[in-house]
């Protein structure tokens, strides 16, 4: 029979570990307690704990007098002030205040660390403590374990230790010898720093010893605040770089900033350094990142000798000032055009830099933007690439209806600037109806009105090279009214088991003429009919083209849910009622009266067969003029994946924009292992100059292949990876480079 220990037996302890001596002396003298080694079990009470009290339950209790030695045995559970020991027996010593736990000893402290031991020995507060053959549970998971360890109030110091966060047994329980470990002759462990400190310590990895610097230390922290100290160190080989060797240091300038330092030594070129500064605060977060050498700033050119400091910087951040205004920013910039590249920082062909300043609420919405842009293609010329400033877009939606629909308002404007080249500036101001009905057949009917105002003005047109770009000089000012109707009638029934829905689809839309190609275009080149817009009022991307004429397009959705697996699909077409002649290039899909068909078509099994397809048919022959193919088959540990596009559009002109391509993306990872895994991906150049006159691919060429091996068990990950690209950065080949990843877990910086 199990008792709760309150009675008179327990008092002497509890009120003796409480308040030593005097305490003591009047609860003797009180409450008389039983004669020397006799046993009382005392029947289970509610014990109210103080700061000052101990609460404990034991089967048994032995109290002997005379020598002030109390005994309690069986599942001895002891609380003080979030201290917490259960154990087999434990015996006090009031003349030496010494407490002795034996048996399947478990020490938690208030901070989640658990001591585990067959002996442990406490003192009277059961804080300090010396143990034997001792294992501690931290609160992050690892473990340390030692021949003997002491114990001083934080701070816990293990003589032959050894630390992991690896588990030591495998998902059968039997024992495993974990991925990683660290011996040392001595550890200190301050649980208050949240540190470990190891002294003479050896890496064990996989069973190979390596090692390690004399003193080092590693944190324990799960909140995420971090330390100051060296980062794993990273290991790559490139053909243009040589060997390299990256060794990060964090410092940890407060709990919401720290810095990160990067030195990366080459043994092919200079060296460089990388820093990188982040910062949290009340108003929101942000952080900014250099690369920094020093090297020839050729760019492209090796004929010419260009030395000097290279560099490329990136900066992000938000800035929360009200729930209703807030600020985001975005820095990308390099002093040359192929330094990012070079030495594999990113592969992107143009950087882009705003600051948006943002009001948000329900029913408005104003954005003040400025824009900037960095070409680093071979040919980009940077005098001639634009900025926007500033970029200003502001929306009302009123909250009473009009007519029984929905009205929202809208004012806009855009300055566009180029060191060379042509300048422009745009304003607008319009507005917008739409209503929603439903009929009683179950008809769906949207009903919309547009109107808008558009005042121009450019200069220097004559340096835009593609005409329908360019516009005329000076002011220009057009008016745009649209109106258009739709409806959709869904039908559902059964099918396959499943239900099946059929969506019939209209649209009427009627606009007057509309000038276009007296404005210049800066947001509205790249236009191409797709699923995704053949419906809309305007399917110009931007502003500066409006889809003048009326027309009418009509289309069918289709969808199928079956237990396991679902299909999707739709297709439609327009027609165009007038005859005048349009803006839209040949190619398109959008020239001629009827346009050509686009639709989409997507297929899953479960989460195992992922399919989309995408397609746009030629109207004359159904020649596929746009052919997308996404196909996923697997899970998220095995899988392979097929992406394929073709646009064959034929358009005509120097509209770089809109440049047809051949592309497929082959990738794939299979797990053949518990914890191993392989990923291969490759990416196929299928253009040639019968697609684009501006290639100089010739129907196959590889751009680039990856192939890794990867490890990753519960406390370690490691990967080895190649990557060859074909790309070359003018005169200067691309070729292969070798990476080794390594990530111990359980480590905090």
């Amino acid at each position: 029979m199990r008792y709760g220990v309150t009675a008179w037996t327990a008092l002497p302890l509890v009120l003796a570990l409480a308040v030593p001596g005097a305490a003591w002396a009047q609860t003797a003298a009180e409450v008389q307690p039983a004669p020397a080694d006799q046993s009382s079990p005392a029947g289970p009470q509610p014990l109210a704990v103080s700061e000052q009290e101990i609460a404990f339950t034991a089967d048994r209790v032995d109290y002997d007098s005379d020598n002030e030695v109390v005994t309690a045995a069986g599942q001895v559970r002891i609380n003080r002030q979030g201290t917490f020991v259960a154990a087999d027996q434990v015996r006090w010593d009031r003349r030496s205040g010494e407490v002795i736990a034996t048996g399947n000893v478990v020490v938690v402290q208030p901070q989640g660390d658990r001591l585990i031991s067959e002996r442990v020995v406490l003192d009277d507060a059961l804080r300090d403590a010396t143990v034997e053959n001792l294992l501690v549970v931290l609160e992050s998971g690892g473990r340390l374990a030692a021949d003997r360890a002491t114990r001083t109030g934080n701070v816990t110091t293990l003589d032959n230790a050894v630390y992991s966060p690896c588990r030591i047994d495998n998902e059968a329980g039997c024992p495993r010898r974990p991925s990683w470990r660290i011996l040392a002759a001595r550890v200190r462990y301050d649980q208050a720093a949240e540190r470990i400190r190891f002294e003479r310590g050896r890496f064990e990895l996989f069973g190979i010893t390596l090692p390690l610097l004399p003193v080092f230390s590693l944190g324990t922290s799960t909140g995420g605040e971090g330390y100051s100290g060296f980062l794993l160190p990273e290991l790559r080989y490139s053909r243009r770089l040589g060997g390299e060797l990256s060794l990060p240091y964090h410092l940890r300038l407060g709990p919401n900033r720290d810095v990160t330092v990067t030195p990366h030594l080459y043994t092919s070129v200079n060296p460089a350094i990388e820093g990188r500064y982040r910062e949290l605060n009340s108003l929101g977060a942000f952080s900014l990142g250099a690369f920094v050498t020093y090297g020839d700033r050729s760019s492209y050119d090796d004929s010419r000798t260009n030395r000097g400091l290279r560099a490329y910087f990136e900066g992000n951040g938000k800035f929360q000032f009200t729930p209703l205004w807030s600020l985001t920013g975005q820095l990308r910039a390099a002093t040359d055009k192929d330094v990012a590249r070079f030495y594999d920082l990113n592969r992107d062909d143009r950087y882009r830099s705003f600051l948006d300043l943002e009001r948000i609420d329900l029913d408005s919405y104003l954005s003040i933007a400025g824009w900037a842009f960095q070409g680093v293609r071979q040919n980009d010329v940077q005098s001639t690439i634009p900025f926007a400033l500033p970029a200003i877009d502001a929306r009302v939606r009123l909250t009473d209806p009009v007519f029984g629909g929905r009205v929202e308002l809208q004012a806009n404007s855009l300055a566009v600037f180029r060191r060379e080249g042509q300048d422009s500036q745009r304003a607008f101001a319009g507005a917008r109806w739409d209503l929603r009905r439903l009929t009683n057949f179950g008809q769906e009917i949207l009903l919309t009105g547009y109107a808008r105002g558009d005042i121009y003005h450019s200069d220097e047109n004559e340096f835009t090279s593609a005409a329908i770009y360019r516009g005329e000089e000076g002011w220009r000012g057009r008016g745009i009214a649209a109106a258009a109707a739709e409806i959709r009638w869904p039908l559902t029934g059964e099918l396959l088991g499943g239900i099946q829905r059929l969506t019939p689809r209209a649209q009427l839309v009627v606009t007057p003429p509309t000038a276009n190609i007296s404005l210049p275009n800066e947001d509205s080149r790249s236009v191409d009919l797709e699923d995704s817009n053949l419906f809309a009022l305007n399917r110009f991307p931007g502003y500066d083209r409006w889809e003048d004429g009326s027309r009418i397009t009509y289309g069918l959705d289709w969808t199928l849910d079956r237990p396991g697996w679902a299909v999707s699909s739709n297709i439609g077409q327009s027609y165009r009622l007038n005859r005048d002649a349009q803006i839209f290039p040949n190619g398109t899909g959008l020239t001629d009266r009827w346009s050509d068909f686009v639709g989409r078509t997507r297929i899953k099994v479960g989460r195992f067969v992922d399919l989309t397809h995408r397609f746009r048919l030629d109207k004359d022959n159904l020649a596929f003029r746009r052919n997308e193919v996404d196909l996923t088959v697997g899970t998220t540990e095995t899988y392979a994946r097929i992406d394929y596009l073709r646009l064959n559009r034929n358009i005509e002109g120097p509209v770089e924009d809109l440049r047809d391509k051949e592309e497929l993306r082959l990738a794939g990872r299979w797990k053949f292992h518990r914890f191993w895994s392989v990923f291969g991906a490759t990416v196929l150049d299928l253009t040639n100059s019968d697609e684009d006159p501006l290639t100089i691919a010739d129907g196959i060429n590889a751009v680039r292949h990856r192939l890794s091996l990867d490890y990753e068990d519960d406390c370690l990950s490691f990967g080895i990876s190649w990557r060859r690209d074909y790309e070359r950065l003018g005169d200067r080949a691309e070729g292969s480079t070798f990476s080794f990843r390594l990530s111990l877990k359980g480590l905090s910086r």
